[in-house]
C-alpha cells in the first residue's frame, strides 16, 4: 500500500513540478559564513524544476567535529538507503546542505547557517529558486521548525524529523533525568554526576558503555525500574532496553558540557521533579541527586523554544518508541499549532517503530512529496 501511495505521488510531482527549466547537474562543495561552516550544493541531472531543498544535519558533539571537521557528512545519507542529495535531485529538486559554525548544541547558529544557503546557491548557479523547502533531522529538526516559524516570506514548506520541536527544556531534561536515575540505581558507575562531566569520561566512552551494559544485564529488576522510572521509551521489546538507556546516556555525557557553555549555566533543574514508576518513589525521590539550574540558562532556553506559529506547511515524521527525542516532542508542538489555530498547516506521520530517526526510505519519500505537494506551499 505504501509503495503505492509513493508512486502515485511521484507521478503527481512530476507531472506538477518539472518545468523544463535550465539542467544544473553535479554538486560543489566550499565553505562560507567567512570560512566558518561547510556546505554541499547539489542539482538535479535532469531538468531543474526551480525548486531547493535546505537539509539541517543533527547533533554532531564538540569531540567528534574536533576531530573530523566533516563529521556531519555521515547524516548525508539514509542508514542503509540512499544520499539525501539523490532523494531529492531525482525529482527536479536542486539540494543544499552545511555545517554549523559551532558544534554541540547549534540550534540558533543553524538556522543562520542553514538559511545563508540561500543566498550561496544563487551565487554559485546564477540562479534564482521559486520555491525553497527546509529540512531536518534530529536536533536539525528543531532548526528547521524554527526556521519555517521565522522566514514565511523565504520559506515555502518544512520537514522536521524526529526533533525535539514541543518543549526544548524538557529534552533537557529529559537526558538529565535518565542520568540521575542511573546513577541511582546504580551508583559509582558513571563517574561523577550528572552535570558534572570529565573528558576522561568522554574519551573513554566505549569502555564506560560497556560497564553501563553489563550492569544493565546483571540487575534486570533495577533496568526495568529506570526505564520506568525515565519514562524511556523501547518499545515492545524488552531487548531495546540497553540500546534505549545508553542512547539516552551520550547525550548526558558528550552534551551537557557544551549546553552549559552555549547556554550560560547548567540548564538542567530536578528540584521540583517527582518521580514515579519505582518499586519505591518515596525512597527514590529522598535520595535522588538533585540540582539547581543556572538561571541564565533557564532564561537561555527560551530563545529555544518552538512558537507553534505557522504561515506555511510543516510535516513531521516521528518514531513512536524514539529513546532519544520521545514522540512526546511532536505531540507538544501540535498542541502549540492548535492553539495557534494552524492545525492546517501541520501534517503529522507517526511511524510505529522503535528508534531514533529510524525512517526507511519511502517513509521519508511520502514526507517530502507531503512537503512539496502541499496546497499551501505553492
Amino acid at each position: 500500500m505504501k509503495s503505492g501511495l509513493v508512486r502515485i505521488a511521484a507521478c503527481l510531482l512530476a507531472l506538477l513540478l518539472f518545468a523544463g527549466g535550465p539542467a544544473l547537474a553535479g554538486c560543489e562543495e566550499g565553505t562560507h559564513r567567512g570560512g566558518a561552516a561547510r556546505y554541499i550544493i547539489c542539482s538535479p541531472e535532469a531538468a531543474w524544476n526551480g525548486g531547493l531543498v535546505l537539509y539541517a544535519h543533527g547533533y554532531v558533539s564538540v569531540p567528534e567535529g574536533t576531530a573530523d571537521p566533516d563529521a556531519w557528512k555521515k547524516q548525508l545519507a539514509l542508514p542503509g538507503g540512499p544520499s539525501l542529495p539523490d532523494l531529492v535531485t531525482q525529482y527536479g529538486f536542486a539540494f543544499a546542505a552545511s555545517s554549523y559554525t559551532k558544534d554541540g548544541l547549534a540550534v540558533l547558529q543553524g538556522i543562520e547557517d542553514t538559511m545563508d544557503l540561500i543566498q550561496v546557491f544563487q551565487q554559485k548557479t546564477g540562479a534564482d529558486p521559486a520555491r525553497v523547502f527546509v529540512t531536518g533531522v534530529s536536533e536539525g529538526g528543531l532548526i528547521a521548525a524554527k526556521a519555517l516559524e521565522q522566514n514565511p516570506g523565504r520559506l515555502n514548506g518544512g520537514l522536521a524529523a524526529c526533533g525535539p520541536i514541543g518543549d526544548f527544556p524538557r529534552q533537557i531534561h529529559y537526558f538529565g533525568d535518565v542520568r540521575v536515575l542511573f546513577d541511582y540505581f546504580f551508583p559509582g558507575v558513571l563517574p561523577p554526576s550528572a552535570i558534572d562531566i570529565p573528558a576522561s569520561l568522554m574519551e573513554n566512552w566505549p569502555t564506560a558503555a560497556l560497564a553501563v551494559g553489563q550492569q544493565l544485564q546483571s540487575k534486570p529488576l533495577k533496568t526495568l525500574q529506570l526505564i520506568s522510572a525515565g519514562k524511556i521509551p523501547i518499545g515492545l521489546n524488552l531487548a531495546n532496553a540497553g540500546d534505549a538507556i545508553l542512547s539516552a546516556l551520550w547525550y548526558n555525557v558528550f552534551a551537557t558540557n557544551d549546553a552549559k557553555a552555549t547556554l550560560g549555566g547548567n540548564p538542567f533543574d530536578n528540584n521540583p521533579r517527582w518521580y514515579s514508576g519505582s518499586f519505591n518513589d518515596w525512597l527514590l525521590n529522598l535520595k535522588v541527586a538533585r540540582f539547581d539550574g543556572a538561571p541564565a540558562a533557564m532564561a537561555e532556553m527560551a530563545r529555544y523554544q518552538t512558537t507553534g506559529v505557522l504561515r506555511r506547511p510543516l510535516i513531521t515524521l516521528h518514531t513512536a518508541w524514539d529513546p532519544v527525542v520521545p514522540a512526546w516532542q511532536e505531540s507538544l508542538y501540535a498542541n502549540k499549532v492548535a492553539s495557534a489555530g494552524k492545525s492546517h498547516l501541520l501534517v503529522r506521520y507517526p511511524v510505529p517503530r522503535y528508534g531514533h530517526c529510524a525512517f526507511n526510505e519511502g517513509e521519508v519519500l511520502i514526507a517530502f512529496l507531503t512537503m512539496v505537494l502541499h496546497p499551501y506551499s505553492f
